[in-house]
């Protein structure tokens, strides 16, 4: 498994922006990262940016964000 495959990346329309929005929550917390007018391009925008800085985090000798972010159906009940 690649690194950049361990992060949560989704893309969900924005009303607001009238476009899809991609966002990875470990890697970008502060907002969606990248807009497009389909969901597949946003997707691959969306993972080429966290390739990217998987790689320069990597490059700059960083350590890497946990992954945290975890989809629902993951979550367990208390």
């Amino acid at each position: 498994m690649k690194t950049q495959d361990r992060y949560l990346k989704f893309v969900m329309w924005s009303d607001e922006d009238e476009d899809y929005v991609g966002y990875c929550p470990d890697l970008f917390p502060w907002r969606g990262v990248c807009h497009g007018r389909t969901e597949e391009k946003t997707y691959g925008q969306l993972c080429k940016l966290v390739r990217e800085e998987v790689e320069e985090l990597r490059r700059d000798g960083k350590k890497m964000p946990v992954p945290g972010t975890r989809p629902m159906r993951e979550a367990v009940m208390a």
